[in-house]
């Protein structure tokens, strides 16, 4: 004769309750759980280099990671300057002589201001530059002043920026992390955004 193992003893107790469905679910939960805690990300110890269109970690050390509510808190209470830094689209190479080339809308959060290419893992001097003084102008030249980066769902991009902000002494780092994605989803509408010259 067979002996009953725990799981076919606690199976037939389910079922004779009729709870069934929900001990289904509770174990298709679980095992979901399970695979999405399997393949988190993990922070890297430098900047991101490349495939910045991927999925990201759920923290930034030494930030706060907020979601759209949180955003809309802050930005309502003017509690936080808010910075876009969304990648400004490239000219093309190549353009037939005489072609005129206009950059692409870029929407972004009203109020938000929209550092372009500052999000990368490695950046020129120059966009060094422009972050560095462009942050510290934004801030007052206050280091413990709120700030909260983004770009979009997946994007190292805002990552990248917190992480370089932190490593200049700024101490009250903020990642959006799900960007205008989620402050769209949220029912919140954006703006067209003007690059900070």
């Amino acid at each position: 004769m067979r002996r009953e193992t725990l799981g076919t003893r606690a199976f037939k107790s389910v079922a004779q309750f009729g709870l069934l469905p929900i001990a289904a679910l509770f174990l298709w939960l679980t095992l979901n759980a399970r695979a999405a805690d399997e393949h988190e990300v993990a922070e890297p110890e430098g900047y991101k280099l490349d495939d910045y269109r991927s999925p990201v970690p759920k923290t930034l050390a030494g930030a706060r990671v907020i979601d759209s509510d949180d955003a809309e808190v802050l930005l309502r209470d003017r509690a936080a300057i808010f910075v876009d830094v969304f990648p400004r689209a490239p000219k093309p190479p190549n353009l037939p002589a005489g072609t005129v080339w206009r950059d692409p809308t870029h929407m972004t959060i009203e109020g938000a201001h929209w550092l372009p290419n500052v999000g990368y893992g490695v950046l020129s001097p120059d966009f060094e530059n422009y972050f560095k003084t462009r942050l510290a102008a934004l801030t007052g030249n206050d280091q413990k002043k709120p700030v909260v980066f983004f770009c979009l769902k997946n994007c190292w991009m805002s990552w990248n920026a917190g992480k370089r902000a932190l490593s200049w002494g700024y101490a009250n780092v903020i990642w959006f992390s799900e960007g205008t994605d989620a402050w769209q989803q949220a029912g919140f509408d954006l703006v067209k955004a003007t690059p900070v010259p």
